[in-house]
């Protein structure tokens, strides 16, 4: 393949630039502050969008962040790629406690609580989901039964509480961030075409200054 790497980075090398990548956290998030405020788009776009992608990251739909950001920003009419740069407020750094937040909050407004005789993680609860899946998965070809406990667990326990919780944080989330960037953008694009006009009118002086030499 064309593009594939010469060198193949083992795994714990490929987990370890997941969780911090080179040049740290600061820097991706620099990084992805430049490429937002030099999006095309008025600052109201660009602000709908990354309002989207910030109450994408707040819901329970892992996988499918992107998809949900981008179909969340068309129906805004807002910047589609601002929606994907925005969720990068969701990372190994954040979803801790965005987890959390949204937990407490879905429990909250449901009236319940997590299943007093399951006492794992939230962690815990993902990993036995995923077990049910795989093993109905190969159920299908095996005479095993499909199991449905964990995954129910799950559901009751974190699913629908998260993705009812995240919805209030992720709103608050996304107006903080609307509102912080249309005017940090604006005052980028300002200057970006005062920078760009003086040098338009500098090549002019100079195209002028040449013909009349």
């Amino acid at each position: 393949m064309v593009f594939k790497r010469r060198d193949q980075r083992p795994w714990i090398e490929v987990l370890a630039r997941f969780l911090w990548p080179r040049g740290g956290w600061g820097r991706a998030f620099q990084y992805v502050q430049h490429r937002l405020r030099r999006l095309p788009g008025t600052p109201e776009q660009i602000a709908r969008g990354i309002f989207a992608g910030a109450v994408t990251v707040f819901t329970p739909l892992f996988g499918l962040h992107f998809l949900v950001a981008a179909l969340l920003a068309k129906v805004m009419r807002g910047s589609i790629l601002a929606a994907l740069l925005a969720t990068f407020i969701g990372n190994p750094l954040t979803y801790v406690p965005i987890a959390v937040i949204s937990l407490q909050t879905g429990h909250f407004l449901l009236g319940t609580s997590p299943r007093g005789e399951v006492d794992e993680s939230v962690f815990a609860k993902f990993g036995g989901a995923a077990g049910d899946l795989w093993h109905n998965f190969l159920a299908i070809f095996t005479p095993e039964r499909a199991h449905w406990h964990e995954l129910g667990v799950f559901y009751h326990d974190v699913f629908f509480p998260w993705l009812v919780g995240g919805i209030i944080p992720g709103v608050i989330c996304g107006l903080i961030c609307y509102y912080l960037s249309v005017p940090v953008i604006r005052a980028y694009q300002k200057r970006r075409a005062l920078r760009l006009r003086k040098k338009m009118d500098k090549l002019r002086r100079q195209a002028g200054a040449t013909d009349g030499g």
